[in-house]
């Protein structure tokens, strides 16, 4: 790794700057290689929409299609998180907004970008008042704005908890009451006598995403929301030698899961659509699947139990040519049919607070009426405009303490320093 004055960045990225437009051009070009202009009602209006398009997303944008079919079509962007990083993602998204490309209408960020993405997108508080704004819970709602200003709409919203196994926990003869601690959130001081009680001194007991990507700072800002000053060298290092393999340092979000699955760990820590995603998975081995449960994340004793929110928001394009369709497949998605739909096929968290209002639908979904009391306890990310860079410096350094190459110490004294200063940080 190395650090690099803004005027350097400048200088060196021109080949990053060409590869990744180059790729998003390739992706649009195969997508609609003519690029014709088609005269007034001879072809339906194309919506260009860049996501990571699940089988959910598929579903959604089919049936929108099918309702609209001769004069809207979406056309699906497809930038899967296994092919493109979410900092890739970011960057493929943010050279062709900068260069004023019509090619996009509709895309997706990650909530956290919404202040960087302002400056290119269409305001959109004119097209959805006050009445319409009722309807978004209040936590997602608070991450479409940019100053005053609404520039997005949310898709779905996350928030960080943690999975057990039920059948390891039920070993216990309380075993019931130990699930109504978790679920209501355990003290780190009772899950180190939890980790003896169950036999997993010297073993896997607890997986987080160690790996040097925003996943990791998810983690940090959660453990370090309890408001201790001590807590990251007391606790967050210690669980890479106690609690934690230390093969964490590599893990996202989807390594964790799998080593869970395959090691038999107890815990870990994710996010609300693990379970969904994974039953649609060939070989998927249903028997432990269905003995995984829900839980609260820990706290410290004296301590609050919190979670940092996650999720995706869409924008439109300051510079498409099809604001009108773009907005009618914004307000598509958020029609409480749609999210129900994307709940039920990806276990994408609803954003309208009228699919909580459906008793009989909560009742067919109880950890989603869960998931609502987790949201509760919930806490934004800093919504910087350069956040992104912020962020890259946080991992790094914590990421280089997880790994002992560093003390905490030096590690935060470091992150500091550059935050403050005026590099960024290359990876």
């Amino acid at each position: 790794m190395e650090s690099f004055t803004r005027e350097q960045l400048q200088r060196g990225a021109g080949i990053l700057a060409i590869v990744l437009i180059i790729i998003l051009s390739i992706i649009l070009f195969v997508l609609d290689p003519m690029h014709i202009e088609n005269g007034p009602g001879s072809q339906p209006t194309k919506v260009y929409f860049a996501d990571h398009i699940s089988p959910a997303h598929a579903l959604v944008i089919e049936k929108f299609n099918r309702l609209h079919r001769g004069s809207i079509e979406v056309v699906p962007v497809n930038l899967p998180f296994d092919k493109f990083s979410t900092n890739e993602r970011k960057e493929l998204l943010a050279r062709s907004l900068r260069s004023k490309s019509d090619r996009l209408d509709v895309f997706a960020v990650d909530y956290i970008w919404v202040p960087r993405f302002a400056r290119w997108s269409e305001p959109l508080g004119q097209y959805f008042p006050k009445s319409f704004r009722a309807e978004i819970i209040p936590n997602a709602l608070a991450s479409c704005m940019s100053d005053t200003t609404m520039v997005s709409l949310p898709m779905y919203i996350d928030i960080g908890l943690m999975y057990y196994r039920q059948d390891i926990i039920r070993r216990l003869p309380d075993g019931d009451a130990v699930e109504k601690r978790l679920q209501a959130s355990m003290t780190w001081e009772e899950m180190t006598t939890l980790r003896s009680r169950l036999g997993y001194q010297g073993k896997p007991f607890y997986l987080f995403q160690g790996n040097d990507y925003e996943g990791l700072v998810c983690n940090f800002f959660e453990f370090i929301a309890v408001r201790d000053r001590q807590f990251f060298s007391r606790k967050y290092v210690d669980l890479t030698s106690k609690m934690s393999p230390k093969i964490v340092t590599e893990f996202d979000e989807n390594t964790a899961y799998d080593y869970m699955l395959k090691e038999n760990v107890p815990f870990v820590r994710g996010w609300p659509n693990f379970l969904e995603n994974y039953r649609k998975r060939k070989n998927a081995d249903t028997i432990k699947l269905n003995a995984i449960g829900r839980a609260a994340l820990p706290h410290i004793a004296r301590g609050t139990p919190a979670s940092v929110f996650g999720g995706w928001n869409l924008m439109i394009s300051r510079y498409s040519a099809n604001k009108t369709a773009a907005l009618t497949f914004l307000s598509f998605l958020f029609q409480k049919e749609t999210q129900i739909m994307m709940y039920e096929a990806g276990g994408y968290i609803p954003v309208n607070a009228t699919v909580y209002a459906d008793t009989a639908f909560i009742q067919r979904h109880p950890e989603l009426a869960y998931y609502r009391q987790l949201l509760e306890r919930g806490f934004h990310r800093p919504p910087f405009t350069d956040y992104t860079k912020i962020s890259d410096i946080i991992s790094h350094f914590v990421h280089r303490a997880l790994r002992g190459e560093l003390t905490v110490d030096a590690a935060l004294r470091s992150a500091s320093e550059m935050i403050g200063s005026n590099k960024v940080l290359i990876k």
